[in-house]
């Protein structure tokens, strides 16, 4: 699988991509890790070390809980579901990252418009 996508951009957003998933649907972590790479067109893979570590970090703060499911596919899997508060913040998150994209987008590939901003004039 290639990683096109440099760790660090995505880094700060994988509790809004967690939150994304899971608004989606109750799930376990396996089934959510193998949804993000499917969502990336498998241009991104995130750790699951990094995965675990979201799912404690979102339930302590109340944005997802988690659930055991029952036995039908041999042992008990651990499922987390988005809270109202976590589905709130998932919008939040979702407002500021296209705040921050337009803000980015601008000054990378912005250029000055206004003549008199020019140096040398």
């Amino acid at each position: 699988m290639a990683s096109n996508i440099s760790t660090d951009l995505i880094r700060g957003h994988t509790d809004t991509i967690i939150l994304n998933v899971l608004q989606q649907g109750d799930s376990y972590g396996y089934q959510i890790y193998k949804t993000i790479i499917a969502l990336s067109g498998n241009q991104y893979e995130l750790k699951e070390a990094t995965l675990y570590t979201a799912f404690r970090r979102l339930e302590k703060e109340g944005y997802i809980a988690s659930y055991w499911g029952d036995e039908t596919q041999g042992g008990r899997r651990k499922y987390y579901r988005i809270t109202e508060t976590g589905v709130e913040r998932y919008r939040k998150n979702k407002q500021d990252w296209h705040f921050a994209k337009n803000v980015l987008n601008q000054l990378i590939e912005g250029g000055i418009q206004n003549e008199e901003n020019k140096p040398g004039s």
